[in-house]
């Protein structure tokens, strides 16, 4: 049992934190977006260097469609991963964790500890009970850096 304490007290709060937030701000633009920088290109490009007879050939259009696919792929995989982590969750933090970054639109936090029915520290307090979890179950946990004598 000790050693699970110590084990929580080597772990960098602010940084896994930041982390754990970084990866819902991810998940929300995944939500919403697909790179323009991946669609094909429509205006011809001319080259000055002859074209090599290597039987290989790659188009912007399937090299856009390979990248798009690719992107796809990951992007699913990463909201799949999110979603997993957060239905292990208990029934409340899940219920914040939801309402809170799991939304299109940007919330406040007093509409949501207000809508939960809880007071303002109780929100904080199953948050971070949250966050610790998510960063265990997501590997974004940060641990300090162990300390050197001098």
């Amino acid at each position: 049992m000790a050693k699970q304490i110590s084990f929580l007290r080597d772990v960098d709060g602010v940084a896994t934190k930041c982390k754990v937030e970084q990866a819902f701000s991810d998940y929300r633009i995944y939500m919403m977006i697909v790179p323009e920088d991946i669609l094909p290109k429509i205006t011809p490009s001319y080259s000055l260097v002859p074209p090599s007879n290597t039987n290989a050939f790659h188009s912007s259009t399937e090299d856009a469609a390979i990248k798009r696919v690719n992107y796809e792929i990951e992007r699913h995989n990463f909201m799949r991963k999110i979603q997993q982590a957060v239905n292990r969750l208990s029934k409340r933090e899940r219920e914040l964790i939801i309402k809170t970054y799991m939304t299109y639109e940007d919330v406040y936090v007093f509409n949501v500890y207000s809508e939960m029915g809880i007071s303002e520290t109780t929100y904080y307090r199953i948050r971070e009970r949250a966050f610790y979890k998510l960063a265990f179950a997501l590997h974004l946990q940060v641990f300090k850096e162990a300390e050197t004598p001098a």
